[in-house]
């Protein structure tokens, strides 16, 4: 159950960040929404959480080394996000940081999956 649940908030998260993404490349002002700057937050939250629970759960500790990893690439998934939405000056710079982004969430998904750090080369 915590797994299925650490999914579906991992694809919430991929899917709003892509779409705040398209808003901030259009300058949309419903960025400006309370409530698109509260539910990243709490889908992530949830993410984090399960996550947390899900590893508690299977005993991962010491960290392996794809948990190791996965979470390395979510720090700078977080990074390379706030600068898609937030800190990017021009739409260039955003689209840019949005697809780096993308492309480090799609090398967490196969670091969980196939469990190595090399993601979908291993």
């Amino acid at each position: 159950m915590l797994k299925h649940l650490h999914i579906t908030a991992a694809y919430l998260s991929l899917l709003f960040f892509i779409l705040r993404a398209f808003w901030s490349l259009r300058e949309a002002p419903i960025l400006q929404a309370r409530w698109v700057k509260i539910v990243p937050h709490v889908i992530d939250t949830a993410l984090l959480t399960f996550g947390v629970l899900l590893a508690i759960t299977l005993n991962f500790w010491p960290l392996p080394a794809w948990l190791s990893a996965k979470i390395a690439a979510l720090v700078i998934y977080i990074v390379l996000g706030t600068v898609a939405i937030k800190r990017g000056k021009t739409p260039a710079i955003r689209t840019g940081f949005a697809f780096a982004a993308v492309v480090v969430f799609v090398y967490m998904l196969g670091a969980a999956i196939q469990r190595t750090p090399l993601s979908w080369l291993g």
